[in-house]
Order: C-alpha cells, then structure tokens, then sequence
C-alpha cells in the first residue's frame, strides 16, 4: 500500500488531496478519507495538499499511527456497517461520492471538532 491517511483525517475531512489525486483514489466514509491501495500510484501528489499532515508513505507511518495503514485496506476489504459487500477496487472515487460508511476503527473514534 502506497500511501495512508491516518488519525488527524477524522472529523476534519479538507478534501485537498482528493483534488490532488490525478487517479481520483482517494474515497470519503463518514468522517475520514481512505486511499485504495490497488489504486494509488505512489506518486505523492496528496501529501503536501493535506492540510492536517494525515498522509504518510506506508513505510514512514509514524509508529504510533501504524494501526492506519490496515484500516485504510480495510475499507476497501471488508464488509462496513449498513454495506452488503466489501467496497473493492471500483476505479475511481468521484461517481461514488461519500460512501456513507466508516472502518470500525474511525468510526468508533471519539468525535471531535476542529475548527
């Protein structure tokens, strides 16, 4: 996996990235973007658009932040609630818009607000 967007993407979704990503792999849950794996091709472009510093190398995730890099897998893997099927590799995230769902992991972070 290329890239990760890790904890400081929850509840405070910029959308800088997505408008960096020239192959639109970036996807919205409910309170976090998401990188699809299959998808990134590595070439960086969303990390200095972020704003809050959320976008790492898979390989330079900070130690404390490391449970991201297969929470972001997750999102695409596995079955997310109020979802039937797992979400995979759909091509291109802007037809699908927000997803409406989360990984277990943001969605039972606490809420916070940012200014």
């Amino acid at each position: 996996m290329p890239h990760v967007i890790t904890e400081s993407c929850i509840d405070c979704i910029h959308k800088e990235c997505v408008k960096e990503c020239p192959v639109d792999c970036i996807y919205e849950g409910v309170r976090a973007l998401y990188i699809q794996p299959d998808e990134c091709i590595d070439c960086g472009a969303c990390v200095p658009a972020c704003p809050e510093d959320a976008i790492f190398f898979d390989q330079d995730v900070p130690a404390g932040l490391a449970e991201y890099i297969a929470d972001n897998a997750r999102f695409f893997s596995e079955i997310l609630d109020g979802k039937s099927e797992p979400l995979g590799s759909p091509g291109a995230a802007a037809p699908i818009g927000s997803y409406g769902a989360d990984t277990k992991l943001v969605s039972e972070f606490p809420e916070r607000h940012k200014a």
